[in-house]
């Protein structure tokens, strides 16, 4: 090798030309220097924007330079090369870890300033830079963009052009439009019609850029210019290259007018499609967006290069009609298109992404061509195999095609909306016929560069990952060819499906797609038949934030079958076409399809085949019409509710539903809300939401002849087949109504056909007449608005916020997540968005008549404001044990947090009702098994001295913990309702079990001081009788006093001595510290709250009422107001919850007194009907209560809590906290205080003696651990009730006006003295006549003494004593 060196060297040729390449080295490597990252060294911390003035270079690149050294974590500048005049290309790269390449991060882009007088983007891509950058880590939203995109913004492309333009003029120069060659940049890109037409030397700004793009690999970019107000997409040319008017659309042309449309709705100015340009009034854009070719002919232009030479999709936005206005304008023009500027940035994360590897090894593949059938475009993988394509929702089938290896072809892969779709290859290597095998010949279909699209890191539950077996087509023509012509699967079994062979047709259809659906029941009929629904969706089990839920019902009157058996044929027909068939696929996943196939089981099997019009079968087992037994707006429904509807309001309650179809027989019409009128009257009953109603109900063609069943009714007659229900006959109890006006759900009665229950060879004609119309109405559901409502702070849903639409008078609230559905028919609307603690939110939104509004809200917070004299405290800090329990409350509180912890803790029980003895040993067990959190003592001792228990559960039982909220549990007030005192020892005994075991239970228990008082009549229960429902033996105690009438806080008030129970339980009452009371009761199925006493109005009614309804709510069937207790003739009580006073009035209560005496809300429970059931029920008691008594440990830990403490950080015991200017609660050891309150705004007032009154306004959330805030007292230096100042200073005054009268008075007095010292002789001279005036005066004055001494003012002894009695 040394002497080939030599011979080489020895040439004159050879060193020349080795010369020349090393020169052409050292060029090549001070040329990638200006690719190299530049380390910036920190300078100047950025000043503060001010949006008021243009940047020159200088100032740009400073700013720049300034911005990366503040932000060098997640910000890095570079220069990707220089302009004519040799200004820098700076570009600033955004992201996490801004000096390296991680996979999973699309790459985007922004360029501006392309044009040197085209100025705006120029600021407003500065002004991003500073907003991801200060925003990042506050905003939830920019830090996910920053860390999951690998964003580029070049703030100007032409620096030279800018320095030579002019402020203030709107038309532009041309000198400042092009560069220093004069070259206009957006006409030298290669053109795929004229190719390259420019000197590559005159545009070394292209150039740059150009090898900016190959290097990189964008997956999206925009191009932002100025002179109108427009987003413009390719192609910007033709082969004809018309001047204007001539569409040039590309392969991806439905993608780029969503793009464009992203940028432009979210642009105020732009979406109106209305630029009104002085130079160009006349010049309009639908929507705001255009073909650039159509616009007008631009050949060589940058964003028609990105796409075909690139890979990267790019659109042109045209930001302002004056391209370079006054600076003043800047901070309007930020506004305008800020949204817009990050919106289109999160489309980068749009499509279908993943990885292409070898079969064998597992190595990546690099260049693998990507192409999706139907787009001939294409890109190819980058070198770690990863590959992103940008798509629209669809279904499509998608080749990877690499020579050398099998190509695969992926058939009917599913975009969603939002996040893409992961999907990967396993590419395996063609083996020769050498080794035995066959050669598979492809057809490798060429990248048009060598593009990587990297992907996205998408997470399981947001999106679906592809499973991929290579493909054994031999000898294809085409790498992406189409099944066959697909034609959907049809049901092909026809019949009658009684219970047992509908059960088993239902689990078999389970079974054979587990992926997509679900079977669960919501309940049981009369006679023990399960409410089957089976739920088809791509992800069945669980709500999917943003994904809508609808239902079909069928059955509710149990002769009409039609309904019936289409679910079951749509069941069928849905899951075999799921995956082929482009419709049921696209519905499947994105939509949560409830189908309950019959609501009536039992009447179904009473019904006859061959039934036209008759009842048989209709009613439920206990003969009550199902459509007649749901509460009504009108009409107060009678009749006891029926399980089978009880079981239907729970599950309507426990789902957002947004649109639904009840399922009947007997005529051909669509029916619609209102079913009944006030009056009663058969006539139009309009509801707010008529419109829509009506939109939505027109989906039947068959029904549209309006006359249905001519030969049953002949006189019927259906305009457009829909009628108001009204309108039709009235029916008071309806199920359409109830639904509208107690969940979100708008549902319709849809009557299938006028025969109730036909001969089963009618089936088919009628699958064939409703199959399409079923499909359709699931669509619906997708029309109107939707969106999220979040909180601006932290980016996380906020649940029950309200949505309104003015003129409507029907709101809706948003699901657990904030996510929220809005039926609207085509039109524009003002919508607000509230919610308790926040600042509403309005907004418009046009509807269109072919797909859903995204609407999306972000609330703030309402600021505490503080009144007082001084400033209120602010929250302390918290650790992250307390966030982390803070998060519990709130998963706890939404969704099926508490459901969920339910099912995690369930076991086995072996009920029965415990007599005394029993209880104590039961107690005294749990305290011998759990000490470490369970300690047990006396309260004191009944008339015939059996003991009364109380067991606290805590992780430091029995220490004063007056930080942690205080919560008590009492049962057996009443001898004779056992049922609470068995309900309490099994839920001590649940929460000892689960301590340690299950982490929420383990943290509730750590953060809670919960004390039980499971029997506090003793004597009473062992006087009982199981399995009497009414009798009162054992009600009162062995005095018969009955002890809820014995609790008086004035002794004026007793009659007789208190009872030794009573005793006992108002010492523990009167302990303090309690926040919250539970007293477990029976005899009826209600919650009740105070007052028991007949009072006029009770203070702080609403949060009573709430606590009451959030044990009602958690209860099975407690909150639907039915107590079906016919022995106290109760029967419909609204949500479950009254005032106790209303229920049955008397005075001396024991949650009376606890609110009175105690501070402490405290509610009853009757937790069933009969007060001392058979021990076999208890078993279903527990599982009703279990999760009520649950929510209360919940709910004690929300409302506000706090610390007092003066200035110096002392606290203050004893102070006084008023809420809302009423209930009054008093701070504990170490200062601190907790009171419950309802979900909202309210106002507190804390006095203390010494100290200034403070105020505060607190926001209360339903959803949310309370936040603890610092009360901070200033010293009260008033006196009198006047400011100290004020008092000092007269009194100063007062002293000084004294002084100077008693100086004056003094003067007067010596000038009268001197004057009368001429007269003293006068009186030496009568000195003995003086003595005796003197001596006689003298003795006058002490008879009077005398005679006054002992005289008695006061009233007489008799009168002394009368008032003394008084």
């Amino acid at each position: 090798m040394v002497h080939i060196w030599k011979h080489l060297l020895a040439t004159p040729k050879v060193r020349v030309s080795l010369f020349l390449l090393l020169v052409f080295l050292a060029f090549s490597v001070g040329d990638a220097r200006l690719h190299r990252t530049r380390r910036l060294s920190p300078l100047t911390k950025p000043t503060e924007e001010t949006y008021t003035k243009y940047y020159n270079y200088i100032e740009l690149t400073n700013r720049l330079h300034s911005l990366a050294a503040a932000y060098s974590h997640i910000a890095n500048l570079s220069s990707i090369g220089h302009s004519i005049e040799s200004r820098e290309l700076w570009v600033m790269r955004i992201t996490k870890d801004p000096d390296i390449d991680v996979l999973g991060k699309p790459k985007f882009k922004y360029v501006g300033n392309m044009h040197g007088d085209e100025t705006v983007s120029r600021q407003v891509l500065v002004y991003l830079v500073e907003h991801l950058l200060t925003e990042y880590g506050e905003d939830p939203r920019i830090s996910e963009l920053v860390n999951n995109t690998d964003i580029y913004i070049m703030p100007s492309m032409n620096p030279d052009g800018f320095e030579k333009s002019i402020e203030g003029n709107c038309n532009g120069n041309e000198e400042g439009r092009s560069n220093a060659k004069n070259i206009d940049m957006n006409r030298s890109f290669p053109d795929q019609y004229d190719g390259t037409t420019v000197n590559p030397e005159d545009v070394p700004e292209v150039m740059a850029v150009m090898r900016w793009i190959q290097e990189k690999k964008f997956v999206l970019s925009g191009n932002l210019h100025g002179g109108t107000v427009v987003a413009s997409y390719p192609f910007d040319d033709s082969a004809f290259h018309q001047s204007q008017g001539y569409y040039s659309k590309s392969e991806d042309d439905s993608l780029f007018r969503y793009l464009a449309l992203v940028y432009s709705q979210n642009n105020p100015v732009m979406k109106t499609g209305y630029p009104n340009c002085t130079n160009a009034m006349d010049e309009t854009f639908q929507d705001g967006i255009t073909n650039g070719a159509s616009w007008y002919d631009v050949a060589g232009g940058m964003q028609d290069y990105n796409y075909l030479y690139g890979n990267c999709l790019e659109i042109t936005m045209e930001l302002s009609c004056c391209k370079y206005p006054p600076a003043s304008e800047l901070h309007k023009e930020w506004d305008l298109n800020r949204e817009s500027l990050l919106a289109y940035i999160e489309k980068v994360h749009i499509g279908v992404r993943g990885y292409v590897t070898e079969a064998i090894s597992g190595a990546p593949l690099t260049d693998v061509s990507i192409v999706v059938a139907g787009i001939g475009h294409n890109l190819a993988t980058g070198k770690f195999g990863d590959y992103y394509r940008l798509l629209l929702p669809g279904t499509y089938n998608i080749t990877a095609v690499a020579p050398g290896y099998i190509q695969m072809t992926v058939y009917h892969v599913q975009v969603m909306e939002g996040k893409a779709t992961e999907l990967n290859f396993t590419l395996a290597p063609v083996v020769s016929e050498a080794a035995g095998n066959t050669s598979v010949t492809t057809q490798s279909v060429p990248s048009t560069s060598n593009q990587i699209i990297p992907s996205t890191t998408v997470s399981p539950s947001t999106h679906t990952q592809t499973q991929v077996v290579p493909s054994e087509t031999r000898n294809q023509s085409s790498p992406a060819s189409h099944p066959p012509t697909h034609e959907p699967i049809q049901p092909h079994e026809f019949r009658h499906h009684n219970y047992a062979d509908m059960e088993l047709f239902l689990r078999k259809y389970h079974s054979e797609f587990p992926s997509i659906t679900h079977l669960y029941s919501v309940g049981r009929s009369v006679q023990r038949r399960e409410l089957y629904v089976m739920v088809i969706s791509d992800n069945p089990t669980v709500h999917e934030h943003g994904e809508p839920e609808f239902k079909y019902i069928a059955n509710m009157h149990g002769n009409e079958v039609v309904g019936r058996e289409l679910l079951l044929n749509l069941v069928e027909y849905v899951c075999r076409n799921y995956g082929t068939d482009p419709e049921v696929t696209n519905l499947v996943n994105n939509t949560r399809i409830h189908i309950m196939p019959s609501m009536n089981p039992d009447g179904y099997e009473v019904g006859v085949e061959g039934d036209v019009k008759g009842y048989k079968g209709r009613n439920n087992s206990n003969n009550f019409d199902l459509n007649r037994n749901f509460p009504d707006q009108f009409v107060t429904i009678t009749e006891p509710r029926q399980p089978e509807t009880i079981a239907v309001m729970n599950w309507l309650k426990s789902i957002p539903f947004v649109l639904s179809a009840n399922l009947h027989g007997g005529s051909l019409v669509v029916n619609y809300p209102y079913d009944d009128e006030r009056e009663g009257r058969t006539q139009y009953s309009r509801s707010p939401d008529d419109t829509v109603f009506q939109l939505i109900s027109k989906e039947n063609a068959l029904m549209h002849n309006g006359h249905p069943c001519e030969d049953l009714y002949p006189n019927e007659y259906f305009e457009d087949g829909i009628i108001n229900g009204a309108k039709w006959y009235n029916v008071p109890g309806g199920m359409q109504d109830w639904n509208y006006l107690n969940t979100n759900c708008f549902e319709v009665t849809i009557e299938l056909g006028c025969v109730k229950y036909p001969m089963a060879k009618e089936l088919p004609k009628y699958w064939e007449q409703n199959r399409r119309a079923l499909l359709q109405f699931i669509h619906q559901v997708h029309l109107g608005i939707k969106g999220t409502v979040s909180d601006s702070r932290d980016g996380t849903g906020i649940p029950n916020a309200t949505i309104s639409v003015e003129e409507i008078n029907h709101n809706i609230t948003t699901a657990h997540t904030g996510d929220y559905w809005r039926l609207l028919a085509p039109g524009t609307y003002a919508v607000i968005a509230s919610a308790d603690g926040y600042k509403p939110v309005r907004t418009y939104a046009t509807v269109s008549k072919d797909q859903v509004e995204v609407v999306n809200f972000r609330l703030m917070r309402v600021h505490s404001d503080t009144n007082g004299q001084s400033t209120v405290g602010t929250q302390p800090s918290e650790n992250p044990s307390e966030k982390e329990f803070r998060s519990l409350i709130k998963d706890l509180s939404l969704g099926q947090g508490l459901d969920q912890l339910v099912k995690s803790t369930a076991a086995e029980i072996n009920f029965d009702y415990r007599r005394y003895q029993e209880l104590s040993s039961s107690l005294r067990g749990l305290t011998l098994n759990f000490p470490s959190i369970t300690s047990i003592r006396s309260l004191g001792q009944s008339v015939e001295f059996r003991t009364i228990w109380a067991l606290e559960i805590s992780n430091k039982p029995g220490e004063v913990e007056p930080s942690e909220p205080k919560i008590r549990f009492v049962a057996g007030i009443h001898g004779n309702t056992p049922v609470g005192t068995a309900l309490l020892l099994e839920f001590a005994t649940y929460l000892c079990m689960n301590y340690g075991k299950n982490p929420n239970i383990t943290s509730l228990i750590n953060h809670t001081r919960i004390v039980i008082v499971p029997l506090i009549n003793p004597d009473g229960l062992e006087k009982a009788v199981e399995k009497q429902c009414t009798s009162t033996q054992g009600l009162t105690n062995a005095h018969g006093k009955d002890l809820d009438t014995d609790f008086f806080g004035n002794a004026s008030q007793r009659v007789v001595e208190t009872q030794p129970e009573t005793r006992a339980m108002m010492d523990l009452i009167l302990e303090q510290g309690f926040t919250l009371s539970v007293d477990l009761d029976g005899g009826s199925l209600v919650a009740t709250y105070p007052y028991d006493k007949p009072v006029q109005s009770v203070e702080n009614e609403g949060t009573l009422k709430y606590l009451a309804s959030v044990y009602a709510n958690n209860h099975p069937t407690m909150h639907l107001g039915d107590t079906g207790c016919s022995n106290n003739g109760q029967t419909n009580i609204l949500d479950g919850v009254v005032r106790a006073a209303e229920r049955q009035s008397h005075m001396g209560s024991m949650k009376d007194f606890s609110m009175d005496f105690g501070h402490c809300p405290e509610i009853t429970v009757y937790a069933g009907c009969c007060l001392f059931p058979p021990a076999e029920q208890l078993a279903t008691l527990w599982a009703e209560n279990k999760k009520p008594l649950l929510s209360m440990l919940v709910e004690v830990h929300k409302g506000v809590r706090g610390i007092v403490r003066d200035r110096s950080g002392k606290p203050i015991v004893g102070a006084i906290i008023v809420l809302n200017g009423g209930v009054r609660i008093f701070t504990a050891d170490g200062g601190y205080f907790h009171a419950l309150l309802a979900p909202g705004n309210h106002n507190i007032e804390a006095v203390a003696e010494g100290y200034q009154k403070q105020y505060q306004e607190v926001v209360v959330s339903s959803y949310e651990a309370a936040s603890s805030i610092v009360i901070e007292f200033d010293m009260d230096y008033r006196i009198f009730g006047l400011p100290r100042q004020f008092v000092v200073a007269s009194a100063a005054a007062s002293m000084t006006a004294l002084v100077v009268t008693a100086c004056i008075i003094w003067c007067v007095c010596a000038a009268k003295s001197n004057h009368q010292k001429d007269g003293f002789h006068r009186l030496r001279q009568h000195r003995d006549d003086y003595d005796d005036e003197i001596r006689l005066n003298s003795m006058g004055s002490k008879k009077s003494l005398l005679a006054h001494e002992f005289q008695d003012e006061s009233e007489s002894d008799e009168e002394t004593l009368y008032v003394n009695k008084i």
